[in-house]
Parts: structure tokens; C-alpha cells; sequence
């Protein structure tokens, strides 16, 4: 503007001179020139000065603001809005849940309602995003997988802890039959007792109490099919196979077969061999009973009540001199009860004569 002021300035000097100046400059024009050209010329500069500086205020303008609902539709300055680098940009996604329930598929479904230009612009801001949400949506997996195993660890624990086994479960059922013994509920003790033993036979503390409660119920029949169970799995049981000696000698019969079966196992056991030997005694095998005698002696040499039984076996089988000698050393022990004593001593008293 301040060249076309200028200009301007020089046109109105020009124009505006006095008197003789005016009329010289008049007259070497006329003589110099055509009037009619000088006055094109001018009109020519003072356009072109206006030109420019239209130009000028043009280029220098603000720019105005694009009003709001004015699309732009060309699709080149669209895409370079947002290049593809920007994507990789992206911060790395946390592995969050809620990063996998992003909707990608809405964005589309309205890009298709638009036009043309416009749908080819919006596909770049979109398609990026769905796929670096896909990209962190596998990257968070690695991080995910323990939290989605962790069910798995706890499930044991979820379902009443590790799997027992059949021994564990029979201490169970023997705990609880105690506890109900315990308590005066014998006949729950009895059923925890066969449900123990059912579930591991070999738990010898269960038929062992077992026993013991039919025993003492008068049950007999039950009480000798428990034990001759158990001696069946496992005859290494002196005990198990005393007792159930005992309640068949009871019920009529000799229990020598039951005390056979398991002597192998007992060897060295004093109360073992003096009973063998008391049955053998009375099924009359004296002989076999002297041997027993003379073996649970060997572990108790103290014993009166085992050399009375020594002495009363070598008498039966008209061994006198050893059975005086055998009942000499039971008088001489201090483990005799009074009737004992008296016994042994009429047997002395006979033997001498």
C-alpha cells in the first residue's frame, strides 16, 4: 500500500503545479509527445500498482475459519492428517479387560452411509486404531494367560483340597467312629468301624476295635468273621489270631488250625506258645504242648503257671522225673495264686510217693 500511495502522491503533485510550471510541463509534452498516449500510460501504472497491492493484502489476509458442518472433500489432505506412522506411536496398551470389548466395528458401518470422498478420508483414523487394538489385544494375552490358569491351580482347593486316599479316608471314618465311641453312640461307633475297613481292609486299629465292641455286644458270629478276615489279608497278627483262637475254643472247637496258621510269625512271643500249648494240652497232643511249654519258658524262665503246665504235659506222657523237676520250679515262683499252689503241691505229693 505504501508503494501506491506513493504513486498516488507523485499524480497529485504532478496535477496540482502552479502556474508557468504547469504550462511548461504542458508544452514540452505537447512538443515531445501524443497527449492522448501519456494519459493511457498513466492509467496503465496506476492499475498495475493497484493490482499488487490487492495481491498483497490477499497473500498477507488471515485465514478465516472453515464454518462448523463444511466437509472437505478432497481425499489427499484428508489422509495426511494422520500418517500411518502415528499408529506406532501409540503408548503400549495395559492388559486390561476392558481393551478387548472396544467396539471397532461401529466406525464402519457409518463410513458406509457417507460419500464417497468423505468414506475414503475417514478410513485411515479408523482402520489404524482397529488394528493397533488388535496388536495389544496379543500382546496383553501372554499377561492374561496365569490369571485365566489360576482357576486351574485353585480348583483342587475348590473341590475339598487334594484327592485322598483309601488309607486317608478309612483314618477318617476310624476317627469319627472313635468320636463316637467317645460319645457312648456304639452303635455308630460300630458302623464307622465296618465302614473304616471296608474302605482299607489292612487298618488293623479299626478291626481291632471293632472286634472289641461285637465281642462285647455278644456278637459273636461277626466279631470271628472280622478277625478271620483279617487274618485271611495279613496272618503276621499273633494277637488277632489269639482271639479268634479263643472264641472258637468258646464255641466248641479246638482253634489249634487258627494258631498253626500264624505261629511262624509269633516265634519268640512266650504268651503265644503257652496258649498254642494250652490247646494243644487240651485236644490232648501233650507232646506238642511240652514243646510249646519249653518255648514260652525260654522267654520267661519265672513263669510258675507255664512249668505247671510243663509239668502237667510231661505227666501225661509218663515223664515223671521231669515233671516233678517242672512242677518244683512252679512252687518255687511267687506268680501263683493260693489254689495253684495247692494244686502243684497235691502233684508233688503224688509224684513222690
Amino acid at each position: 500500500m505504501s508503494l501506491i500511495n506513493k504513486m498516488l502522491q507523485d499524480l497529485d503533485a504532478r496535477g496540482s503545479a502552479p502556474g508557468a510550471a504547469a504550462q511548461t510541463n504542458l508544452k514540452s509534452v505537447a512538443q515531445g509527445r501524443n497527449p492522448s498516449v501519456v494519459a493511457i500510460g498513466a492509467a496503465a501504472a496506476v492499475a498495475l500498482a493497484l493490482a499488487a497491492g490487492v495481491g498483497y493484502w490477499w497473500l498477507k489476509r488471515p485465514a478465516a475459519p472453515v464454518p462448523a458442518g463444511v466437509v472437505m472433500t478432497t481425499p489427499v489432505k484428508l489422509t495426511r492428517l494422520m500418517p500411518p506412522e502415528v499408529v506406532d506411536d501409540l503408548p503400549p496398551p495395559t492388559p486390561i479387560v476392558e481393551v478387548v470389548a472396544a467396539p471397532v466395528a461401529e466406525p464402519e458401518q457409518e463410513a458406509a452411509t457417507e460419500p464417497e470422498p468423505v468414506r475414503k478420508a475417514a478410513v485411515t483414523p479408523i482402520e489404524k486404531p482397529r488394528r493397533a487394538v488388535r496388536v495389544a489385544v496379543a500382546a496383553a494375552k501372554p499377561v492374561a494367560e496365569p490369571a485365566q490358569a489360576a482357576p486351574a491351580r485353585v480348583q483342587p482347593l475348590a473341590d475339598a483340597g487334594r484327592q485322598m486316599t483309601a488309607r486317608q479316608r478309612a483314618e477318617s471314618e476310624y476317627n469319627r467312629a472313635l468320636a463316637s465311641l467317645q460319645d457312648g453312640r456304639v452303635g455308630e461307633a460300630i458302623a464307622g468301624f465296618e465302614r473304616a475297613i471296608s474302605i482299607e481292609p489292612r487298618h488293623e486299629a479299626a478291626r481291632q476295635t471293632l472286634v472289641g465292641l461285637l465281642v462285647e455286644a455278644g456278637r459273636k458270629g461277626p466279631a470271628m468273621r472280622t478277625l478271620q478276615d483279617g487274618l485271611r489279608l495279613d496272618p503276621r497278627q499273633p494277637a488277632m489270631a489269639m482271639l479268634l483262637a479263643r472264641l472258637q475254643i468258646e464255641g466248641g472247637t479246638s482253634g489249634i488250625d487258627t494258631l498253626m496258621r500264624t505261629l511262624p510269625y509269633a516265634q519268640g512271643n512266650g504268651e503265644y506258645h503257652a496258649f498254642l500249648a494250652g490247646a494243644l494240652a487240651r485236644d490232648e497232643r501233650h507232646r506238642e504242648a511240652a514243646d510249646q511249654y519249653q518255648a514260652a519258658l525260654r522267654s520267661a524262665p519265672g513263669n510258675g503257671v507255664w512249668w505247671m503246665g510243663l509239668g502237667i504235659a510231661l505227666q501225661a506222657e509218663k515223664r515223671t522225673a521231669e515233671a516233678v523237676s517242672a512242677y518244683e520250679r512252679a512252687s518255687q515262683s511267687s506268680n501263683l495264686t493260693p489254689q495253684l499252689r495247692a494244686f502243684v503241691d497235691r502233684k508233688l505229693e503224688l509224684l513222690s510217693r
